[in-house]
């Protein structure tokens, strides 16, 4: 059994960490509670899925400047 406590983030928190962490500009109190609040596992997979989306806008918008 686990001893850790559950950890509860919203959804829209989660994405807003991970958007302020892809910008770089995070105040440390803010990355403190997120620390404690957020769950790993939904960090990693918002953090994939913006990734995929930035680089599938990227690719829409240099297919778009090119033709």
């Amino acid at each position: 059994m686990s001893s850790s406590p559950a950890r509860k983030g919203s959804l829209l928190r989660t994405v807003q960490a991970v958007a302020w962490s892809f910008i770089g500009i995070r105040k440390n109190s803010d990355y403190q509670e997120d620390l404690v609040k957020l769950n790993p596992v939904h960090i990693i997979v918002v953090g994939l899925a913006g990734t995929l989306l930035f680089v599938l806008s990227l690719i829409v918008l240099v297919n778009w400047v090119v033709k």
